[in-house]
């Protein structure tokens, strides 16, 4: 079970502070995820580490800073990166964006070991591309090892759109290997993420062990499979082999997809199909190297943070269009009640009117079902009982 984020600011921080307790042969991985706002970051995070503390919403930049979450299994420790939607200066601007929203997710990946690119295959306008940012992304660390995960499969009713989706996003190469599509497809009727693409020829034994899903054994790889590796093609391969050139602004302008990933994953984050898998493979890729954290810390977020966070998406959640974008946080209590419950009082200071009214909802529908729904999740990042109590008032 994941450890709870300490309630307490300076227990949090002395946690963050601890020398770690290294195991004898300690392994360690950094992983940057990134991907076009709204792609399922934060929530593809929150079921890697097992607890909510990153704010999830179907509103766009609702991750507003580069967080981690630490995963701690056994001799190995998992370094989630998670970070803003890669965006534009144009988009940030229309929606008040910090400039470290423009700069953070390219920071993480800098830093990271292996970059998870995420792809919401249920949104038709843009699943055929990655985005210019990510692809100016990956062109600029083509050394760090990626890896494709298309989120959302459980919606994609056509599941033999994976094929074309899969065949744009890598330029036709995985691994250093061509993809070739070799049989017909089995219609599969279930929603579930186990994708029916299968592509034969994975790397050595780590696919095979996991069951990933675009690695699996060749018995199931004939039952519906789609994609074959064959040839070998020069200049890619694993991160082991010399890595790719860099790519000028004018060979990015043509591409559609990355031809440089080493594996492809397919789940559903929100229902947590296949993370597991994916987790599995995250572990496996581990190298030799010190514990940054103590096993006991979840993340580096500060409980108030996780708190403002969570408020945040339920407002952005309920509130129409640009709205929430324009509203502060102040919290006003935050301490132990008798019982060692938390309590927590904030206002949520809006600059019109309409604004407060709206916020409320008639008869305070609105208010309460955000402060309800908050604090079930501060709940569950603490382990404790919550007791939040949320004001609106007008900016003065």
């Amino acid at each position: 079970h994941p450890p709870p984020v300490a309630t307490d600011r300076e227990e949090h921080k002395r946690l963050l502070e601890n020398r770690p307790d290294q195991p004898q042969n300690p392994k360690v991985l950094r992983i940057a995820i990134i991907g076009a706002p709204n792609a399922g970051k934060s929530t593809l995070s929150n079921q890697l580490l097992g607890r909510k503390v990153f704010p999830v919403s179907k509103k766009v930049h609702t991750t507003r800073c580069k967080a981690w979450g630490v995963i701690t299994h056994e001799d190995t420790q998992l370094i989630i990166l998670d970070t803003p939607g890669l965006t534009n200066p144009l988009k940030a601007k229309r929606h008040n964006l910090d400039e470290a929203m423009l700069t953070d997710p390219w920071d993480s990946v800098q830093h990271a070991d292996l970059v998870l690119v995420l792809v919401d295959v249920s949104d038709h306008w843009t699943r055929n591309s990655l985005s210019k940012e990510v692809l100016k992304c990956l062109s600029q660390f083509p050394h760090i090892p990626s890896v494709l995960v298309l989120n959302k499969v459980d919606i994609l009713k056509k599941k033999f759109l994976l094929l074309e989706i899969v065949a744009d996003l890598t330029e036709g190469i995985v691994n250093g290997k061509k993809l070739e599509v070799k049989s017909a497809f089995k219609q599969d009727s279930s929603s579930s993420a186990k994708s029916p693409l299968q592509i034969t020829q994975a790397s050595p034994a780590e696919s095979k062990v996991l069951g990933s899903p675009c690695g699996q054994e060749k018995n199931q790889a004939q039952e519906g499979s789609g994609l074959d590796r064959s040839s070998d093609v020069g200049g890619a391969g694993t991160g082991e082999a010399r890595g790719p050139n860099r790519y000028g602004p004018e060979d990015l302008k043509d591409m559609k997809g990355w031809p440089h990933f080493q594996e492809i994953f397919m789940l559903a984050a929100l229902r947590g199909e296949e993370v597991d898998t994916l987790k599995r493979y995250l572990l496996m890729q581990a190298k030799p190297g010190p514990w940054e954290f103590h096993s006991d810390v979840l993340t580096n977020q500060s409980p108030r943070e996780i708190c403002d966070n969570i408020i945040r998406e339920k407002v952005l959640e309920y509130l129409p269009l640009e709205v929430p974008y324009g509203v502060t946080q102040v919290t006003e209590i935050w301490e132990e009640g008798e019982c060692g419950e938390l309590l927590i009082m904030q206002s949520l200071l809006v600059p019109r009117e309409s604004h407060k009214r709206m916020l409320i909802g008639r008869g305070g529908k609105v208010i309460s079902r955000i402060a309800r729904e908050a604090g079930q999740d501060l709940m569950n990042a603490f382990l404790c009982d919550v007791r939040l109590k949320l004001k609106v008032e007008v900016k003065s």
